[in-house]
């Protein structure tokens, strides 16, 4: 099905929004108010804008709720929940698993039982759990599972709580989500996960937050880290692949195409924060190429995920 592929979607189910509301009081998380969310109302905004599927996941704070079997549970039932839509409209939504970090082992279960049996298209991680990195060595059994897999990993930002309101007024996704996209990253390479794991497809969000801004100064730092990035650091960014929602402007992309070819970019929305609309038109003044644009919206998509190539 030809059309635009949207990797950066989100759903809002009850079971979510209930356990994590305790949380969202208490650090004012968002900023904004929760939305209830349905499959039709994707299927709509999709529909606005030519989209041919989305790839579905659920946003920042994820479902680690500090109770490991509630958590497990959380993300048991949003697995399940997506992978039916997936078999219910298999044109319009695949998606991406979500799994229990902090907790290793429930988390390696998840992964086991998303990918053989439920079928995701992929893990979606957060850029931290309980203000724990994602290259920590306690983690380092999920990524090699997921190297061991050659899977694909979206990473979502989150904000630790230190982080929330620090300019009053501005919401985390403004400023925070920026940073702690940017903090992944150099976690990742930092600890050598990236150069341990080669065979994991990362997908960053919102263009990688900063990292464009500041990679020529991580490199300059990251000179030290030796056998942790035995070919560099910026030949390790350059491996790397994104998402477009929210920073599809002249600035940003700009400095990305620095890093990165069109031929690692995809088309994210951030829907339901975001619209399709305000992803696509934007994009489309950016002066691309029809070429670079049709491998941004949904060209690229197609050579990576397996389900549009069967």
């Amino acid at each position: 099905m030809a059309g635009i592929i949207d990797v950066h979607h989100h759903i809002m189910l009850p079971e979510f929004l209930a356990l994590q509301e305790e949380r969202i009081k208490r650090t004012g998380y968002w900023g904004l108010k929760l939305t209830e969310w349905t499959p039709q109302w994707s299927i709509d905004e999709m529909d606005k804008v030519g989209a041919a599927t989305s790839i579905l996941s659920i946003s920042a704070p994820g479902c680690w709720t500090g109770k490991v079997e509630e958590s497990r549970g959380l993300a048991r039932t949003l697995n399940e929940y997506t992978a039916q839509l997936a078999r219910d409209y298999p044109t319009r939504f695949g998606f991406f698993a979500t799994i229990p970090l902090p907790d290793v082992e429930g988390s390696l279960k998840e992964i086991a039982y998303a990918l053989d049996v439920l079928k995701a298209d992929g893990i979606c991680l957060l850029t931290n759990y309980d203000g724990v990195y994602p290259g920590d060595p306690k983690f380092a059994p999920v990524y090699d599972e997921l190297n061991r897999r050659k899977a694909i990993v979206y990473s979502h930002p989150a904000a630790v709580d230190c982080c929330v309101n620090m300019v009053p007024g501005v919401p985390i996704a403004i400023l925070e989500f920026m940073f702690d996209n940017t903090r992944a990253i150099v976690s990742l390479l930092s600890n050598g996960t990236f150069a341990r794991c080669p065979d994991i497809r990362f997908i960053f969000s919102h263009c990688g937050g900063a990292l464009s801004a500041v990679a020529g100064r991580v490199a300059g730092w990251g000179r030290s880290l030796g056998d942790k990035a035995p070919n560099g650091v910026i030949p390790e960014l350059k491996r790397l692949n994104f998402d477009t929602a929210s920073m599809n402007n002249p600035m940003t992309f700009g400095a990305l195409l620095k890093l990165v070819p069109p031929t690692q970019i995809f088309f994210g929305s951030d829907f339901p924060w975001g619209t399709m609309g305000s992803t696509k038109d934007p994009m489309r003044a950016l002066g691309l190429s029809a070429e670079d644009l049709h491998a941004i919206e949904e060209g690229n998509a197609h050579r990576m995920f397996e389900r549009f190539r069967a």
